[in-house]
């Protein structure tokens, strides 16, 4: 999965945000160790400090764990990334809600368009 980093907001926190993506979709398994943080800064194009940043963000959110000697990996705990998961995607929906309202529709006409979207998904 490829690192994609706009300059239209601070770089930590679109680290954050696609590291738990990777978590989410397995790309990081639950209990699998992580690269170095020199490994990932190089591979986001980020410098190490940035990366550090975003890693201890996600330490102190439980997603990651720190062992003294053997570096950092995701945690096995699958309900706290399930809480995570459930979180962004209300603060997502949230977002996309409150957009929706600016421009003027209703609950019915939302939920009309995603479920139109969601039937043109599964053809």
């Amino acid at each position: 999965m490829p690192w994609e980093l706009k300059s239209d907001r601070p770089i930590y926190t679109q680290l954050i945000e696609q590291i738990e993506l990777m978590i989410f979709s397995g790309v990081y398994p639950l209990g699998s160790k992580l690269p170095s943080v020199r490994d990932m800064a190089q591979e986001a194009a980020v410098n190490p400090n940035t990366m550090q940043r975003a890693l201890v963000k996600l330490e102190e959110d439980g997603l990651i764990i720190t062992h003294r000697t053997s570096g950092r990996s995701i945690t096995e705990d699958a309900r706290m990334v399930e809480m995570a998961k459930t979180k962004l995607a209300q603060e997502q929906i949230s977002e996309f809600l409150e957009k929706m309202q600016l421009m003027g529709f209703e609950q019915k006409e939302i939920l009309a368009i995603i479920d139109n979207m969601v039937k043109e998904m599964k053809k």
